[in-house]
């Protein structure tokens, strides 16, 4: 019966990966990972992180608003889009189910609809604060919701929206496996972001399924488990490249945490602190540059 099943899976492109996978999947230059700063809520921790990248003598290659666009004056995106010209600058959608009128998010079981959208005029309004992004020169959004994504990618196609316009996933969604990996690839999804304790079997087993970049976490805030994967890096890299490496959220509190300037220094050093890991044990690896 098992067998069957593979079989099914097979015809689907979802393959079984064995303990001895490497991924041959690259950035377009070549290179197998890229570094990505989450948490940056505001042109004043991203020009902080920018000066610590500078002190460190690191190369980051992209940085995300998690806190959302609604939060944001048309200046501050405007300097964060000039503060980014030679990184790739995500910022979340704003409307999500925590900050609407329901009082369920807030409940344990309210929890598992995470920050997707309720009802029609929600899914407007996270539409609306998206465009006001690609107005002000945003190219890379972060997304909560598979309808917002499908939304999205089709008015992108339409020619609604720019073509360079950049789809990214969060952890939030709850992607965790194969098929709902190629399920977000199919609908236009540009970056997949799974859940953060992903074993590196079964990021294998993503990476065999999809060709776009997966965003890996290698630490945590305290609200999500707090654990730190720099040790695990050089196998995230082997197994699932192309990988943005996501580092530095050991230096919040939760998620869309308001990261100070001190604190956009941290997220720097731990930064740092990966990429020494990554020359010490994996010194072959190819960083892929923008």
């Amino acid at each position: 019966m098992m067998d069957d099943t593979k079989k099914s899976l097979e015809k689907l492109g979802i393959n079984e990966v064995g303990s001895d996978f490497v991924s041959s999947k690259r950035f377009e230059d070549g290179g197998q990972f890229r570094f990505e700063v989450p948490g940056i809520q505001g042109p004043s921790a991203l020009e902080s992180l920018l000066s610590a990248c500078d002190d460190f003598d690191l190369e980051i290659q992209r940085a995300t608003q998690t806190k959302g666009i609604m939060f944001l004056l048309d200046s501050e995106i405007e300097e964060m889009v000039d503060l980014s010209s030679d990184i790739q600058l995500f910022l979340a959608v704003g409307p999500r189910a925590t900050y609407d009128t329901s009082a369920s998010v807030q409940t344990p079981e309210g929890k598992r609809i995470g920050y997707r959208l309720r009802g029609y005029d929600n899914l407007v309004y996270a539409i609306e604060d998206v465009k006001r992004a690609v107005d002000l020169g945003v190219r890379g959004i972060l997304l909560y919701d598979e309808g917002l994504l499908y939304v999205l990618s089709k008015m992108r196609a339409e020619g609604e929206l720019p073509p360079d316009l950049k789809f990214k996933l969060s952890a939030h969604a709850g992607c965790s496996n194969p098929a709902s990996a190629r399920l977000f690839e199919c609908i236009g999804l540009d970056s997949l972001n799974p859940v953060r304790d992903l074993q590196i079997p079964m990021l294998a087993s993503l990476r065999q399924a999809i060709d776009i970049p997966i965003d890996i976490h290698t630490e945590n805030p305290k609200s999500t488990g707090g654990f730190i994967r720099h040790y695990e890096v050089p196998e995230m890299i082997k197994v699932a490249s192309p990988v943005y490496l996501k580092t530095g959220g050991s230096v919040a509190k939760h998620h869309s945490w308001d990261t100070t300037d001190k604190e956009a220094r941290q997220r720097a050093k731990q930064v740092a602190l990966v990429r020494d890991l990554i020359e010490r044990f994996y010194p072959e690896a190819k960083q892929s540059k923008l």
